[in-house]
């Protein structure tokens, strides 16, 4: 059921859906017309609700996948078919202890911290203070800051944390905080680092390799969208194709 103060996607088609928070005495204006958002209370999800103008809409819960689409994003955030390879290949789970360097828009945190939840914990540090606003605001709106310590520091100065589980890295030069990412580290445990250029890559995977590190190994994942009707099933003309390169490895005592 859906109680006061619950987000809920507000379903239209493919193309359209907002997210609005149920709560008395507010209304939701969208082109098909007003919804009085106090109607929402009390009904499950799934359900429809009509707009004044008698548009059905959806009501529908919210993924994590819904509010980084919709995250206030002065930076570029990571794909969905990024942050999945991250997650399962860094092994992490519910009481996972994770550091994250380069907290941007609060994308990767948030999928960090809806992973490790609801005993574990996410370090992200992040050196501007500006960016750090914006991730903090987007963390508010997907109810995950409880999970979450912010620290407003330059990564390469090293990390406070020690015996962690995972060190995910998004870092215009990542390489020089590999050294810090390994001291870190328990021993065992994975490093994930994701750039944008093959040349930041090559230099990451030599500091890796010269830092105890071992199964180092570099991917790039493509997603391609299928468009279903019978008898004209066929790709989609548009893909996400290029994002970044995922690093990963695993720290052994050296």
């Amino acid at each position: 059921m859906i109680s006061e103060g619950d987000y809920v996607l507000l379903y239209l088609d493919e193309r359209r859906s907002w997210i609005a928070r149920a709560e008395t005495g507010k209304q939701f204006h969208t082109h098909k017309g007003i919804i009085d958002l106090s109607e929402l209370v009390g009904k499950s999800f799934g359900s429809s609700i009509l707009t004044d103008l008698g548009q059905v809409l959806y009501a529908i819960r919210p993924t994590l996948a819904h509010h980084v689409a919709r995250m206030h994003r002065p930076t570029q955030i990571l794909y969905e078919k990024d942050v999945g390879l991250v997650l399962v290949r860094l092994g992490i789970g519910p009481g996972s202890k994770v550091i994250e360097a380069g907290t941007g828009s609060g994308a990767m945190t948030a999928a960090l911290a809806n992973t490790v939840r609801p005993n574990g914990h996410v370090y992200t540090y992040e050196i501007r203070q500006d960016m750090a606003a914006v991730a903090h605001k987007n963390l508010v709106r997907t109810d995950l800051l409880q999970y979450v310590t912010m620290k407003i520091k330059d990564a390469r100065l090293g990390f406070d944390e020690e015996e962690m589980d995972a060190v995910f890295l998004d870092l215009a030069e990542p390489w020089e905080v590999i050294p810090s990412g390994r001291r870190s580290l328990s021993s065992g445990a994975y490093l994930a680092s994701f750039s944008p250029t093959i040349n930041q890559v090559e230099k990451t995977v030599q500091a890796l390799n010269t830092n105890s590190f071992i199964d180092v190994r570099t991917l790039e994942c493509f997603v391609r969208d299928i468009k279903v009707e019978m008898g004209r099933t066929r790709p989609r003309s548009v893909m996400i194709g290029h994002t970044g390169y995922l690093t990963f490895a695993a720290k052994i005592l050296s």
